[in-house]
């Protein structure tokens, strides 16, 4: 079993929020609006092949402060995504994925970089950016197959040490953007409260850019970090 499973593309953020997240006020009440799904573009011409990137460049092109302006703190790396004792039950296609291993950490890439912002002008708001590089025939069809088997399954549960976490999947209109998208809604509900999360993932060549949090959030700088990672 890998131990960095590739069905783990958003439960190593929620095994940071119910570790920290729940148990303090979050996002309770129904997310901002989504941004309008963008018309379909027309299909792009053939890109030539591109080799994938290593950590250390990706995370050069991480979005920082300077790029998202006033407000935003760097998290410290705690390594809560790499817990072992984190178990999803109801979900057959995750589990599949990776059993134990699908909330391990990162996507199962040989190259990524991550990092993480507090945002200090909402209550518990945060956004995160995860980089990865591979071969694009690996990058594109794994990643498309973690996002189907989440967006698969509408409900089900996540058990982080002995804490039961609820988990509602919902897919959103991907945006037009890279060479493909994809994008989902995540509410989690622990000890009466409800957190939401949006999780945008866009592919670019040899790139994956997955950004994570509060939807408004999200929206807000998905283009930036599109942008920087492309170089």
């Amino acid at each position: 079993m890998h131990r960095r499973a590739s069905a783990s593309l958003s439960l190593a953020a929620l095994a940071a929020l119910s570790v920290s997240g729940c148990a303090k006020d979050s996002s309770s009440s129904a997310p901002p609006a989504s941004a309008p799904a963008t018309a379909g573009k027309p299909a792009p011409a053939a890109k030539p092949a591109q080799d994938p990137l290593t950590s250390a460049a990706l995370s050069k092109r991480l979005l920082d402060e300077t790029d998202l302006g006033q407000g935003y703190t760097r998290k410290k790396e705690t390594g809560q995504g790499d817990r072992d004792d984190v178990t999803v039950i109801g979900c057959p296609a995750l589990e599949k994925l990776g059993g134990d291993g699908a909330a391990g950490g990162d996507l199962d890439f040989p190259n990524s970089a991550k990092t993480t912002f507090s945002y200090n002008r909402g209550t518990g708001s945060e956004v995160a950016e995860e980089l990865y590089s591979d071969s694009v025939d690996k990058l594109g069809p794994n990643t498309r197959t973690v996002f189907e088997a989440m967006t698969g399954c509408p409900l089900y549960q996540v058990v982080v040490g002995d804490s039961p976490i609820a988990v509602a999947t919902q897919k959103l209109p991907a945006p037009a953007l890279g060479d493909e998208a994809w994008s989902q809604l995540l509410t989690f509900t622990a000890g009466g409260r409800d957190t939401v999360m949006k999780q945008t993932a866009v592919r670019d060549g040899s790139v994956l850019i997955v950004v994570s949090g509060s939807p408004a959030l999200v929206d807000t700088h998905l283009s930036r970090a599109v942008d920087k990672a492309q170089g």
